[in-house]
């Protein structure tokens, strides 16, 4: 079944990277900057919190991150800020979530192949961590995450040293997304609009396994089901796409994310 030919969309093939490192850091920043003015259209902002993170294509020990107290809303490519490896700003004008430093520096660190972190406290990702437990494969689209999250089972308040982050790493492993306990969802991926888009399907998942055991019991997919739609929804150029899409409509309604 696993090798079985699947069939899947007529989507563009969007490329993980363009080839110079000044036009793939362009790129990077520019979606992370959109990403951002998407959560906040989704609500997934929830005052200072929250935090997503792009590693730069030049010197791969530092990421791209969003100032402390700007509202998503807010966010322009100018506003980003360039930390290094002990969590100093080297490009950029502003302060940083000292939390973001120490979840996603040790995540960059740790998975060579993760270009962006995605972390915040929405509604529905918040109440599904603290049923402490994985999410089920019961719609296509969260097969997304079938056998690709965990479940971080700790919690400490704030996540403000590396150490903590080190076991979130840890325990994320080479997996796409991790299940926060009472904190909420952190996703990953090779490019910006992975990350956000596993973020913003994740997010749904977990409202609609809460709408479905509000109203009964729902239909856990077989194995084979499940794997299925896992190989089709769980595709990272499915993922570029839809969030190109989603960008697109930023871009044009919000110019001035690009300033």
């Amino acid at each position: 079944m696993t090798d079985a030919p699947v069939a899947e969309l007529d989507l563009d093939t969007l490329p993980e990277q363009l080839d110079s490192v000044a036009a793939e850091r362009a790129q990077r920043k520019r979606q992370l900057a959109v990403a951002f003015r998407l959560f906040a259209r989704y609500g997934f902002d929830e005052g200072i919190a929250g935090h997503l993170t792009a590693r730069d294509p030049e010197f791969p020990n530092r990421f791209w991150v969003n100032p402390y107290a700007v509202h998503f809303s807010r966010i322009k490519v100018s506003d980003l800020l360039l930390l290094d490896e002990n969590g100093k700003v080297v490009e950029g004008t502003r302060r940083t979530n000292k939390a973001a430093f120490a979840i996603h520096s040790t995540i960059h660190e740790a998975r060579e192949d993760v270009v962006a972190v995605a972390h915040a406290h929405t509604i529905h990702g918040r109440t599904w961590s603290a049923l402490n437990r994985l999410l089920d494969p019961i719609v296509q689209e969260s097969c997304a995450f079938y056998e690709n999250h965990v479940l971080f089972d700790e919690y400490k308040g704030l996540v403000l040293e590396r150490d903590e982050g080190v076991r979130i790493a840890a325990r994320l492993g080479s997996k796409r997304a991790a299940i926060l306990r009472h904190h909420g969802l952190l996703t990953v991926g090779r490019s910006v609009g992975e990350a956000a888009w596993w973020f913003i399907t994740m997010e749904r998942a977990c409202q609609m396994q809460l709408l479905a055991e509000a109203a009964g019991t729902p239909r856990v997919m077989t194995a084979e089901e499940a794997t299925l739609a896992a190989r089709q929804f769980g595709s990272a150029n499915m993922a570029r796409n839809n969030f190109r899409l989603l960008e697109d409509l930023i871009v044009e309604q919000e110019p001035d994310v690009l300033d």
